[in-house]
């Protein structure tokens, strides 16, 4: 037992005060003589010790009134089992990603939550609270009801150990409670690993009825006819037993068409056909699970011709005048003599078809001309100097070209996973009619290739960074040295490596990827590009580069849709941007990843938890108690003991 005020205990030497007073209130009998004396002694005797035990009666129960009134005010108290733990610091991590959209016993998870904390959570209690992208520190209830209230869901996928890591950077000289809220869809145990040892971190895992789930993943445009479009929407399907869905397509808030898919596969695929004009719309599904990813937007810009030109012997380039054709593409060729550097900034792609040496002046060029989403085709000559290749790639990325063979090899391996080749073919396949190279260079490259030899060297192989790509040949390609230009692969090979890969059609963005743009606009240097939407509006981060204008975005956006850019008043063009599915699978509850963790249902018993183990147990009310009662027995034997 301890007490907050020992020092009350002093006054128990006030316990001598009854004692002194009852040894001198002692009274002397006088004796009287009777002439019959025998029932009279009988009666002093009995009175004379009937009032000795009332008077030590009396005594005790003073003695005891006033030792309990001193260990009252004493304040005594049994120490509680964590006590040290009381003025830890509180901090509430609440997940609003939008895999808590999924509905449990009493509705969406986060809503659920949010609403348990307005009604359970201690109005004189301080905390901080920390969702995906907001931070209120040391704040209460009152301070944060209207946000909560207002809470929206989340863009910014669930990071918790991101979240910890601030946590961990808040100074304080007090130890942390830390509360985690979350389904823990995606939670992984390095996720954790952060927490502080003597942090005290309590999870709340809100568990969803629902699990099944449609998502819609991407679109893009599967073929391209003379007036029509055909689109391919790519569909994922979450769970098991899943009902018909109803799939439609709108443009500008239009509905254009609609199907129903059965999801007999986890994966579907359904294709529209729309006339071949501007688009800008989105494609919907109706289903039970969550709602965020029953949209996806996207936007189709006014048909653009791809400026391209090929660098090198003019009968060796007959070829690409076949691939790139008037229709949709500018396509010329130059010799090294004849080129105008001026000229290749309004390129979209440049081929460097066959040349012996790359001047330096060109080198320096095509590096800017990467850098601001060009696209570059590299195919060496039979006589082209390695050590001049490999310095002129190693601008780009790590490919070096190594000694030249002079064997037949042939071209067997398509890798379809390459985003070269997405969209292109509908089966994967293994049995083509295999094109050959008699002569090729052997090719170190730190990425994957495109398209490989028997022996699994490269033939093609990419560097590729947001906005543009450097694609590269081990071999040359001419009539003499292989007949790859009679391969079915060479047009969508060079027609995929000619567009930029912002320019395949379909605009559509993931917000918080961070994917440049470049947009076709000169301007001056004191105009400003404007993003706008029907719910939401802003300047992204742009910079000016001759007849274009690189944007960038960061976590911009907050809500997707439909967006176009504007130059003052006048729309250049539209954009679409869409959350990122990382959330769409909510089987991916990971609840093993906090089983070393304590665990509550609500934040309630979390709340009653900390304060029954935190809080002393205070027993000065008892001896209040007791003290009234030795009073009322005082009064008592006063009263009724004779």
């Amino acid at each position: 037992m301890h007490f907050k005020q020992p020092e009350i205990l002093y006054f128990l030497f006030l316990l001598i005060v009854p004692i002194l007073v009852h040894l001198f209130q002692l009274r002397r009998f006088k004796t009287s003589y009777f002439t019959n004396v025998r029932f009279l002694k009988e009666l002093s005797i009995q009175t004379r010790k009937s009032s000795k035990i009332k008077k030590r009666l009396l005594l005790a129960t003073r003695l005891l009134l006033l030792a309990c009134a001193i260990f009252a005010f004493a304040q005594p108290y049994f120490e509680a089992k964590n006590h040290k733990e009381a003025s830890n610091e509180m901090y509430i991590i609440l997940d609003n990603s939008f895999s808590m959209q999924a509905k449990g016993k009493k509705g969406e998870l986060l809503k659920r939550a949010v609403q348990e904390l307005l009604e359970n959570t201690p109005e004189n209690s301080q905390f901080s609270l920390l969702t995906n992208t907001e931070n209120y520190w040391n704040t209460d209830i009152k301070s944060v009801r209207n946000d909560l209230q207002n809470l929206k869901y989340s863009a910014t996928p669930f990071e918790l150990s991101s979240i910890l890591a601030k946590v961990k950077a808040h100074k304080s000289p007090h130890k942390k409670d830390i509360v985690i809220i979350t389904d823990a869809v995606g939670l992984a145990e390095k996720d954790i690993v952060l927490t502080n040892e003597e942090d005290k971190p309590y999870f709340i895992i809100p568990e969803a009825e629902q699990t099944n789930n449609i998502a819609i993943d991407s679109v893009f445009i599967h073929q391209t006819l003379e007036n029509f479009y055909e689109i391919t929407v790519n569909l994922s399907a979450y769970g098991e037993d899943f009902k018909p869905v109803s799939t439609a397509l709108y443009n500008q808030n239009k509905l254009i068409a609609k199907t129903i898919i059965n999801f007999d596969t986890k994966k579907k695929k359904i294709n529209f056909t729309i006339p071949k004009e501007a688009f800008h719309g989105y494609v919907a599904i109706e289903d039970n699970g969550l709602s965020y990813d029953n949209k996806l937007y996207f936007s189709i810009s006014k048909t653009k011709k791809t400026n391209v030109i090929s660098i090198g012997n003019a009968a060796k380039s007959n070829f690409l005048s076949r691939i790139y054709t008037p229709n949709e593409f500018n396509y010329n060729n130059y010799s090294l003599s004849e080129l105008d550097y001026n000229n290749l900034e309004k390129q979209n792609a440049i081929i460097l078809n066959e040349l012996e040496e790359v001047p330096q002046a060109l080198q320096t060029t095509l590096k800017a001309f990467v850098l601001k989403g060009g696209n570059v085709i590299v195919i060496p000559s039979e006589k082209s100097s390695i050590s001049n290749l490999n310095t002129f790639l190693s601008n780009f990325g790590k490919i070096q070209f190594q000694n030249r063979e002079d064997k037949n090899k042939l071209i067997t391996k398509i890798n379809f996973d390459h985003p070269l080749f997405s969209g292109v073919f509908e089966n994967k396949i293994s049995n083509f009619q295999y094109p050959k190279t008699n002569s090729s260079f052997s090719i170190s490259s730190a990425y994957p290739a495109v398209l490989s030899y028997e022996d699994q060297s490269v033939f093609v192989t990419m560097i590729q960074n947001p906005v543009s790509g450097v694609s590269v040949f081990a071999a040359p390609i001419n009539s003499e040295n292989s007949n790859f230009q009679q391969s079915p692969l060479i047009v969508p090979l060079f027609y995929k490596m000619a567009q930029n890969n912002q320019k395949t059609g379909i605009n559509a963005f993931v917000i918080g990827h961070n994917q440049p743009y470049f947009v076709d606009i000169s301007l001056n240097k004191d105009a400003i590009l404007e993003v706008k939407g029907r719910e939401a509006s802003f300047i992204p981060i742009q910079q000016i580069l001759n007849n274009k204008v690189k944007l960038t975005f960061n976590d911009f956006p907050e809500i997707a849709g439909n967006y176009s850019v504007f130059d003052k008043n006048e729309w250049v063009e539209n954009l679409s941007f869409n959350y990122s599915r990382s959330e769409s699978d909510l089987s991916q509850v990971n609840k093993n990843a906090v089983s070393d963790f304590k665990t509550a249902d609500t934040i309630s018993t979390i709340f009653n938890t900390l304060q029954t183990e935190r809080t002393d147990s205070q027993i000065w009310k008892w001896f209040v108690i007791f003290a009234l009662l030795f009073l009322a027995i005082e009064m008592a034997i006063i009263k009724f003991v004779k």
